[in-house]
């Protein structure tokens, strides 16, 4: 994902983190800490709704309330609610490597995490307990530290400094019992759409059933919206915005792999394919383009594929440096390939994870064939009619 960065790996997964990450945290850590008084009132609440009669909980303020420690708090219960997200998704990943789904990645983003999955056609037996994974991991994690919170309020005699610890637990439990229910409700694209698209696809079609759930999400989407606005709450307004979109990818891929389902890069890639010699001049390049209208072209050296020339690498050139420039000077040289029996979908997956436009087909060696990003959109539509 463009803007992320790799910090390790946990069970064999890549786990990277996106930018917005480290502008939320600090964010976070700054609304927990300005409103410390009031959330403390509502955790000693909260708990004590749940076990009144059998230990009342009382938040001892003195330390939590001190100094810069609010900030400090917010940062740390920050920190752990995107260790929460971050098991979240990898349950959500280990049920999937458990039924052969390969994980690409993790990573950490501004409204939580995003497990990169191999793009398959979603079975309904196996996406269930997927979904599932992750919001039932939450709920567990809510028990568990919903529960340090009473073990630190009986053990630690110190009532100050089991105040910290009330203060830590009983947000952090807060959250994650709060994450299982936003992510069960049944809107694309939380886990609850997701559910309820395998429980509706054991009775109708795959697409029909992701139609239905994207729906739904919408239908979320503008409820968030509308009470965002009239409560002037920005937060909202993203998270509604963020379901919209998210529904509506989510419908669009499972139509795109449906109207694709059984198309390779043979039966519609473009031949015979127009290239370019490593030594040609930049300026005849820009020339072929405007003529072809072509934006891209690969190169071939004595009928080897030695690279690809875009128009963004010329419009990386100053004007002058493309009167003095040859098309190796400029040419992306790690070129991605594919064979003629791969599938469309696949072209497509990586078209968008590495934001090209356009892929060569290769087979044994030789250049056979071109496959654009238009091509792919002009076979959908065709197939949709």
């Amino acid at each position: 994902m463009n803007g992320s960065f790799r910090i390790g790996s946990l069970f064999g997964i890549p786990i990277r983190i996106h930018w917005t990450f480290l502008v939320i945290i600090p964010f976070f850590a700054w609304i927990i800490g300005s409103q410390i008084g009031p959330t403390t009132d509502l955790i000693a609440g909260f708990y004590n709704t749940l076990l009144s009669s059998a230990h009342p909980v009382v938040v001892d303020t003195s330390i939590i309330t001190d100094g810069w420690m609010p900030y400090i708090l917010g940062t740390v219960i920050a920190l752990g609610l995107f260790g929460g997200v971050l098991v979240h998704e990898i349950a959500h990943s280990l049920v999937a490597m458990r039924n052969g789904i390969r994980i690409n990645s993790i990573t950490l983003l501004v409204f939580g995490g995003v497990s990169s999955i191999e793009d398959t056609t979603p079975d309904p037996v196996v996406e269930l307990p997927m979904a599932l994974a992750g919001p039932v991991t939450s709920f567990l994690v809510g028990l568990v530290t919903s529960g340090l919170v009473y073990v630190a309020d009986i053990a630690i005699q110190d009532r100050a400094v089991a105040g910290v610890y009330v203060f830590i637990f009983g947000y952090l439990g807060l959250l994650n019992i709060i994450l299982f229910v936003f992510n069960m409700l049944p809107a694309f694209p939380m886990d609850g759409g997701r559910v309820l698209r395998a429980l509706l696809a054991r009775r109708m079609p795959l697409v029909r059933a992701t139609r239905i759930a994207a729906n739904v999400g919408r239908v979320f989407a503008v409820i968030f919206g509308i009470v965002g606005l009239l409560l002037f709450n920005p937060i909202l307004i993203l998270i509604a915005f963020f379901i919209y979109l998210g529904a509506g990818q989510e419908a669009n891929a499972a139509k795109y792999s449906y109207l694709l389902r059984d198309v390779t890069l043979g039966d519609m890639m473009s031949r015979p394919v127009d290239t370019v010699p490593p030594n040609q001049p930049v300026r005849e390049v820009v020339t072929r383009m405007y003529s072809t209208k072509h934006l891209g072209f690969p190169v071939v050296d004595r009928g080897v594929l030695v690279g690809m020339i875009t128009v963004a690498d010329v419009q990386a050139l100053a004007p002058l440096d493309r009167e003095a420039m040859q098309v190796r000077d400029i040419m992306t040289r790690e070129v991605t390939t594919l064979p003629p029996t791969a599938p469309v979908m696949e072209a497509l997956r990586i078209m968008s994870a590495r934001n090209i436009g356009r892929i060569p087909v290769v087979q044994g060696g030789e250049l056979v064939g071109i496959v654009t990003r238009t091509d792919i959109l002009k076979v959908i539509e065709l197939r949709g009619i």
